[in-house]
């Protein structure tokens, strides 16, 4: 299966469901399953954006994603299904209602990565907003069916995406 190496607390809140869209500088024509590696990198919650700790801090509290200095590093902690990759055309920071007013806000990468497929618009939510780089130009990574796993399992990361083979069961909670 395929991985992607993610920092945390992004990783973390990817595997606790508050994360739907990864936010890339690249495009990827791989749809398929996706193994979620935290990076063994650490990042310190003050050197985080302020929207990102606080959301990160909300999901902490519900118990949808580790605290602080629980989180799991430099270990696959999850997977998903990679569905679906938008380019970023407009920036979503702003009112909803005034991004509604762009005839394209999004554009759906298609399975040929030479053909894009345009539709009225798309915009996250504020919360989707804070827990990613929406900057135009980016690509938004759709992520469904997300299962944690029942223990991290240590593996060195890779950048891009990487091959990562799942032991055994799995280990994923149903």
């Amino acid at each position: 299966m395929k991985a992607l190496t993610i920092w945390q607390s992004w990783a973390s809140l990817i595997a606790g469901g508050a994360k739907q869209y990864e936010t890339r500088s690249w495009a990827t024509q791989y749809r398929g399953p996706i193994a979620i590696h935290a990076a063994a990198r650490y990042i310190r919650k003050w050197d985080l954006p302020a929207d990102l700790a606080k959301v990160a801090d909300v999901e902490m509290e519900a118990g949808r994603c580790p605290k602080w200095g629980a989180m799991p590093f430099g270990s696959v902690i999850a997977t998903a299904e990679l569905v679906s990759v938008w380019r970023i055309a407009y920036n979503v920071k702003m009112d909803v209602e005034e991004a509604r007013k762009y005839p394209i806000i999004g554009e759906r990468m298609a399975e040929d990565k030479h053909e894009t497929v345009s539709y009225d618009y798309f915009v996250p939510s504020k919360k989707e907003a804070a827990l990613g780089d929406w900057t135009p130009g980016r690509y938004a990574w759709k992520l469904a069916n997300v299962k944690i796993l029942q223990s991290p399992i240590p593996v060195k990361g890779k950048q891009g995406l990487w091959n990562f083979e799942m032991p055994g069961d799995g280990g994923v909670e149903t």
